[in-house]
């Protein structure tokens, strides 16, 4: 796992060398919010951070690990750090700066990982699928599949009408997110061509297909 967010500076490294088409009205957007190269990049949708990913050879964290690593060791801990309620001195979070950090501004967790919750929320890899429509051979790393089956009987209408096939998950908190947001068990989704001023990324490099996470 990435110690660090991918930073404005590598993403931008990433577009000007590759050629990647990302919208020059995005850059004014990014600057409003991580203004240096030093500071997280955002505003990217799952399919700019899965194009970075492949560029550098690596690729997004299942939930699964990203979880496993966001943890740094603990079992049972509400947060990285542990049972200890979030302050200004952890994480960057609740709008308690008004923006993005520089990454690696806070304390590291157990795994030597840096702003596993706050700074921004973090794309992984996963479809996401409610918990109770999900059985536990599909939740470790991956689901088999990209796509649902269709023969079998999910209830969206009465559960979630916003869940697709290309809703994908992004975990722990932002910037502007309150401290509930912030243990590494908290999950949300958006549609993977969407992007927000909260989202960001980071990479991972063991083979898809285990639930492991290496510094």
């Amino acid at each position: 796992m990435d110690i660090h967010e991918v930073t404005v500076g590598q993403f931008r490294e990433f577009v000007n060398q590759s050629g990647y088409k990302y919208p020059d009205f995005g850059w004014d957007e990014v600057a409003k919010i991580s203004p240096d190269d030093d500071y997280p990049m955002m505003y990217v949708n799952w399919n700019d951070a899965t194009a970075y990913a492949e560029w550098t050879s690596k690729r997004l964290p299942t939930e699964a690990e990203w979880e496993y690593a966001a943890r740094g060791g603990l079992e049972g801990q509400r947060y990285p750090w542990g049972d200890e309620a979030p302050t200004a001195e952890r994480a960057n979070y609740n709008a308690n700066v008004g923006e993005t950090t520089i990454v690696g501004s806070y304390p590291a967790n157990g795994y030597d990982l840096y702003d596993m919750a706050g700074n921004v929320n973090e794309w992984v890899f996963d479809i996401y699928r409610p918990l109770n429509f999900q059985d536990m051979e599909d939740l470790n790393p991956i689901r088999k599949s990209d796509f649902l089956d269709e023969e079998e009987d999910y209830d969206y209408e009465n559960f979630n009408s916003m869940v697709s096939n290309s809703s994908r998950v992004y975990k722990g908190g932002s910037w502007a997110d309150g401290a509930m947001w912030l243990s590494p068990g908290t999950r949300r989704f958006l549609e993977q061509d969407s992007s927000a001023a909260t989202i960001g990324f980071r990479c991972a490099t063991t083979a898809l297909g285990t639930a492991t996470a290496s510094n």
